[in-house]
């Protein structure tokens, strides 16, 4: 049986190389994805023509809950199942109004929420709009991409406080639906996946850095994490995981 697979954010940067990489795996496999704007996007509609049905795209903003419900509706009308779920999207900074903190005076409770709304809030709602597709008693895993930073026990450097907030809600968000999902279906896997410092506009300011042999390209990045969604089990879902498969402590 072919595998049915969405990536939300799959316009560009990790999101774009993930879609590249399901549908080079796999002849008979079928990708959905999404983007706020998908016609806007030139390489997701030049792989679009390449690929023909194989390939599907879905209008999805994932700061905004009606999007995502629309867009679980349009998807329906392509498929009564997925495969593997995963959510790219991700908000670090913004323009000039939205920056990671360095000190409690720049905490801004308009860039709190902004953060909180992307990434904490969109990938829930994804789970719960989406969920019921994968919930077909073979194997599927939700992978919801979050960051180390979101670890608590592993902020020792402080600072960047609506990026590490919001990441740990995302990770506690995660983990409280992979608990009532392995009630509904216990072949499905729920995880949060942190892909390390990829070469994308998210980290662009902080390259300098990033030592040049932990900047990964996208096209890599993507190819290890689909190594770790390949090796996931039941026993996994909840856990946070790096590119490496290693798991993050909360």
């Amino acid at each position: 049986m072919s595998k049915i697979c969405l990536v939300q954010g799959g316009g560009r940067g990790l999101g774009l190389a993930l879609v590249r990489r399901l549908l080079a795996a796999d002849e008979s496999s079928r990708v959905i994805a999404t983007a706020r704007d998908p016609k806007s996007h030139s390489a997701l509609a030049e792989l679009a023509q390449q690929h023909g049905e194989r390939l599907q795209t879905c209008a999805l903003d994932l700061a905004d809950g009606a999007s995502i419900a629309a867009a679980r509706e349009q998807v329906g009308t392509l498929t009564s199942r997925l495969d593997l779920l995963i959510t790219c999207g991700g908000i670090l900074h913004e323009g000039k109004h939205m920056w990671p903190e360095k000190k409690l005076a720049d905490v801004n409770p308009d860039n709190l929420a902004r953060a909180f709304a992307v990434n904490a809030a969109g990938p829930i709602l994804m789970i719960k709009h989406f969920h019921d597709l994968l919930i077909h008693g073979e194997r599927a895993v939700i992978a919801s991409l979050s960051a180390r930073v979101g670890s608590i026990s592993d902020n020792g450097y402080g600072g960047w406080y609506a990026y590490r907030a919001s990441k740990a809600a995302q990770n506690q968000l995660t983990r409280t639906a992979a608990i009532e999902l392995r009630r509904r279906s216990k072949q499905l896997v729920c995880v949060g996946l942190h892909p390390g410092t990829v070469d994308t506009g998210l980290s662009e300011p902080f390259q300098r850095n990033v030592p040049e042999k932990q900047l990964q390209t996208p096209d890599t990045a993507a190819q290890h994490l689909l190594e770790v969604i390949a090796k996931l089990t039941p026993e996994d879902s909840g856990q946070l995981f790096d590119w490496a498969g290693k798991v993050i402590a909360p």
